[in-house]
């Protein structure tokens, strides 16, 4: 039996998820009982329509079954299985955003919960899952269509021999993102920020892109970081991994990290599929 465990925070993407992973042949389960997870395990080995299994986890479980999570896992690992934990995340304000356009009701809101309350009670509530994670997906800036991709990306039988090529900027005042394969700082090439006419704009301006490209250190980093992935993304494809992210960071994640994400997805774009970017300071 091959089992996915998706979870996260309500208005993170849970429901597209499930609906991918139905899409790529998994039988999908959302809010089922942990309770009754084992037994539906011990069901698989008899009826090959549980062979691959998504199961949806989320706020709408007691507190008392999310607080035994690890022990629910830990049972599942002595039985032989290996579950994969998916968690998705989201920035407040993208959540709120969300519901502000489904108007759709929080499964933790009441007459005494606001929304914006009930999202860090639900962060709080599902710590022993995320804490477990496989994989952490933070959707705050991606559409269905880069979600879907993504979560594809992560079920290496339905891309053998593809690799899936995620570009990433970040800002470091902002953290290093999670589960980034590489990461390269940018913050030693000459910053935009400090141009009054160019502060505001971004990466992805022809202004700013004609500032940086004036600069011999960002054409030589442009062109080392291009001829290091195509030495070793060829490797990561023959081992048939499905996907790798490569994150690039300045101070504030507008400018260098973003041109320099750009400049390689033009690069690889129609030789990896599919080619990913993502601004992470530009949701």
């Amino acid at each position: 039996m091959k089992l996915v465990i998706v979870s996260g925070l309500s208005g993170a993407g849970k429901t597209v998820a499930l609906r991918e992973y139905e899409d790529l042949g998994f039988y999908c389960i959302d809010n089922l009982p942990l309770d009754l997870v084992g037994p539906l395990s011990l069901r698989a080995a008899k009826n090959p329509r549980y062979e691959r299994v998504a199961l949806g986890i989320d706020a709408r479980a007691s507190s008392r079954e999310i607080a035994r999570f690890p022990k629910y896992l830990g049972k599942l690992r002595a039985r032989g299985l290996e579950p994969f934990v998916l968690f998705l995340t989201a920035a407040d304000d993208a959540i709120l955003r969300r519901y502000g356009d489904t108007r759709r009701k929080h499964p933790l809101t009441g007459s005494s919960l606001s929304l914006a309350e009930a999202i860090q009670r639900e962060r709080t509530l599902l710590e022993p899952v995320a804490a477990l994670a496989d994989v952490t997906l933070d959707t705050t800036g991606l559409n269905l269509h880069e979600l879907r991709e993504l979560i594809r990306a992560r079920v290496p039988e339905s891309r053998h021999g593809k690799l899936a090529l995620v570009l990433l900027s970040f800002g470091y005042r902002n953290g290093v993102p999670d589960g980034a394969d590489f990461v390269f700082d940018a913050r030693c090439l000459p910053n935009p920020h400090w141009v009054p006419a160019l502060r505001d704009l971004d990466g992805r301006e022809a202004a700013v892109v004609e500032y940086l490209e004036k600069d011999e250190s960002v054409r030589r980093m442009t062109s080392d970081l291009t001829a290091f992935l195509e030495q070793w993304l060829p490797r990561f494809q023959a081992q048939d991994r499905a996907y790798v992210t490569v994150a690039m960071g300045c101070t504030g994640g507008r400018h260098r990290s973003v041109y320099l994400a750009e400049r390689l997805a033009a690069a690889f774009r129609g030789r990896y599929d599919p080619v990913v970017v993502r601004h992470q300071e530009l949701a």
